[in-house]
């Protein structure tokens, strides 16, 4: 299984750390998309920012 994950707000106004772990995922944008594996490093990042971030399941 695979995650969509879609940056919804901006982390301007965050804190450094969720900067980073947006930065980590791969999102620069608002609007961008990445897919990422299903692993618990991921699902870590994703409960960090899940204030910021829209995810979706994908099956393979």
């Amino acid at each position: 299984m695979k995650l969509k994950i879609t940056l919804m707000k901006s982390p301007i106004a965050t804190l450094a750390a969720h900067k980073a772990t947006v930065a980590a995922l791969g999102l620069r944008k608002i609007g961008q998309t990445v897919i990422k594996e299903d692993i618990p490093s991921v699902r870590g990042q994703v409960f960090t920012v899940r204030h910021m971030i829209k995810v979706e399941e994908i099956n393979d």
